[in-house]
């Protein structure tokens, strides 16, 4: 059986494009943590505090500043959901060049569409090439529109994912820490 079509090597980059949950907000594990609770009756009162970023996005989005690159976030959360997972993280949200949510009205359709990355790259000001637009994803479906827009895509998956539904990715790393910004033509970490 022949070995599935590699990802062309990466190419350099200008502007970043982040997903959000299960990403940068670890977003899975406040589920579980929900429906455990849901189980238990309201046994425990139940707080936010367990949602916690993902280690890594805050050195790169510091260094992204640092450097003038410009990166905004694209997620599937509608308004209300994005406003109440991020309640605690602001000061991180608010480094964003702009954010485009799910029920954005230029986002006519879902990922593995391409909608809500187009409509993110579309607000940079100036807007860049779809190709000089890199986007940072953990599921498969973003991979898919992300490539469907004609960018780059770095994949950071759940662990328990098979190895299959990763191929597509231009760049598949275990943990954000372990970017290399140079490798798309980025200023490398000091």
């Amino acid at each position: 059986m022949a070995a599935p079509p590699l990802a062309p090597p990466p190419q350099p980059v200008t502007h970043l494009i982040f997903d959000m949950d299960g990403l940068l907000l670890d977003t899975e594990r406040l589920y579980s943590v929900v429906f455990q609770e849901i189980c238990d009756h309201y046994d425990k009162k139940y707080s936010w505090d367990v949602k916690s970023l993902v280690m890594g996005a805050e050195k790169l989005i510091i260094h992204l500043r640092k450097h003038g690159i410009p990166f905004a976030l694209a997620t599937s959360s509608g308004s209300a959901s994005f406003q109440m997972k991020t309640s605690r993280h602001k000061e991180f949200f608010s480094l964003f060049s702009h954010i485009v949510l799910g029920d954005d009205p230029e986002v006519l359709h879902g990922k593995p569409d391409p909608d809500i990355f187009l409509a993110c790259a579309k607000r940079f000001s100036p807007p860049p090439a779809m190709e000089k637009c890199l986007v940072f994803e953990d599921a498969p479906n973003g991979v898919e529109a992300a490539l469907a827009a004609g960018m780059q895509v770095v994949m950071v998956p759940d662990g328990n994912l098979s190895q299959d539904l990763t191929t597509k990715a231009t760049l598949v790393l275990n943990s954000l820490q372990n970017f290399q910004p140079e490798l798309f033509g980025l200023p490398p970490y000091e």
